[in-house]
């Protein structure tokens, strides 16, 4: 019995340190999911830049074969005139 009287104050401050902790672990989860939340929804400048620089490949490659298309028929039809095709820089949904 003695023992136990010994014992029940340890055990008591070892789970009353569990306790707080689980409450604060409770209590600041709510804070934690809507930060998570938010960094989900929002796009980061590095992202919208990456985001950027694979449209602005795309569309540069897209007008790379049109040009070498256009070169190829002038090539065989001198007359065909200045591009007029698509040009990469002007392309306003790009920005």
């Amino acid at each position: 019995m003695r023992k136990l009287l010994f014992v029940l104050p340890v055990l008591a401050l070892s789970v009353g340190g569990c306790i707080a902790k689980t409450a604060v672990d409770v209590v600041t989860l709510p804070v934690k999911a809507v930060g998570k939340g938010v960094d989900w929804a929002t796009t980061s400048q590095d992202e919208s830049d990456r985001n950027y620089g694979r449209k602005m490949r795309k569309a540069e490659a897209r007008e790379g074969k049109e040009r070498r298309e256009w070169d190829k028929r002038c090539r065989k039809d001198p007359d065909c005139g200045p591009y007029d095709g698509y040009v990469a820089a002007r392309d306003t949904s790009l920005r």
